[in-house]
């Protein structure tokens, strides 16, 4: 391969986990507009995974696991996917897709707290001040009068919250659990396990499921997008990324989703960007960067 093409192909998985990722909310906002949260979240990452197999045996990937590794998936799966994605959906039912994506983005914060309190993982200066800058963004951020007086905001935000936990233990578990050394069986399993969870609870809470051909326009494409781009385009991306690219930079995108996000939220969406939002964005987002400093945590696809 040349230099150039290389360049190319580096340029273009950026702009995947950069704009893709960063879109996610607002095709997630857009589609449970119509859709119920959970059978959403369940079509989305069962197509995928089923999309994901097929790509492998394609590439001759064996698709063979152990038990050991099933049940890993399976709770991985369970965490980041089933609790973390899913409640991040219902959440957005509540929440503009931009303030979803603003909170989330302190997801390393409370990694680094979770690893002090499960491990004593020593915390170092940099990532104290980092710490210190987070709880003061997610202040900011979830103290303005006009999100907390509307109805169902603080539910929202408990949501988000939730997906935050699950998705940080999943991170602590999924670096030290036996799971499929493949990029593709790992996550398709994880995909798979994540969606037959999601849909028991869709029957579970009596949700109305319902064919695409009764899918109003835009969530088709919002479905498409998640399923296509959000879900495998981004994906491999961001496994390319990492075989090309230092992980610092591949971790940019930590900084740069919720940008995105608060974007095609007002665009697309007509959200509403408060000046307090603003601050919140850019003390919550210096905050990441201390904590990133000195211990880089890699953006997770699982969850997104």
């Amino acid at each position: 391969m040349s230099v150039s093409r290389k360049t190319v192909l580096i340029i273009l998985a950026f702009f995947a986990i950069y704009i893709i990722w960063g879109s996610t909310y607002m095709l997630n906002k857009i589609a449970v507009s119509q859709l119920p949260p959970f059978f959403l979240a369940s079509v989305r990452f069962i197509i995928a995974s089923i999309i994901i197999f097929i790509i492998a045996k394609s590439l001759k990937v064996s698709l063979s696991v152990t038990k050991k590794q099933l049940t890993n998936c399976t709770i991985a799966g369970f965490l980041f996917l089933t609790l973390g994605n899913g409640l991040a959906v219902l959440a957005l039912k509540y929440i503009d897709s931009g303030f979803a994506a603003l909170e989330i983005s302190a997801q390393p914060l409370v990694v680094l707290i979770m690893m002090r309190l499960l491990h004593g993982k020593r915390i170092a200066l940099m990532s104290y001040i980092g710490v210190v800058l987070g709880f003061i963004g997610i202040f900011l951020l979830v103290s303005q009068k006009q999100i907390i007086t509307q109805e169902g905001q603080i539910l929202g935000m408990i949501l988000i919250f939730v997906c935050m936990l699950s998705w940080a233990y999943a991170s602590i578990f999924a670096g030290r659990a036996d799971l499929p050394k493949n990029h593709f069986v790992n996550t398709g399993y994880q995909m798979l396990t994540g969606g037959i969870m999601l849909g028991i609870i869709s029957l579970l809470l009596n949700e109305s499921w319902s064919l695409p051909n009764s899918w109003q326009t835009d969530v088709k494409w919002s479905m498409l997008g998640l399923i296509i781009f959000g879900s495998i385009i981004a994906f491999t991306a961001f496994n390319y990324l990492l075989k090309e690219v230092s992980p610092e930079k591949v971790a940019t995108s930590t900084y740069v989703n919720p940008i995105i996000a608060l974007i095609l939220g007002w665009w697309v969406l007509n959200e509403h960007i408060s000046l307090q939002s603003i601050i919140a964005a850019v003390v919550l987002l210096t905050g990441v960067y201390f904590i990133n400093t000195k211990r880089v945590l890699k953006p997770r696809p699982i969850g997104r």
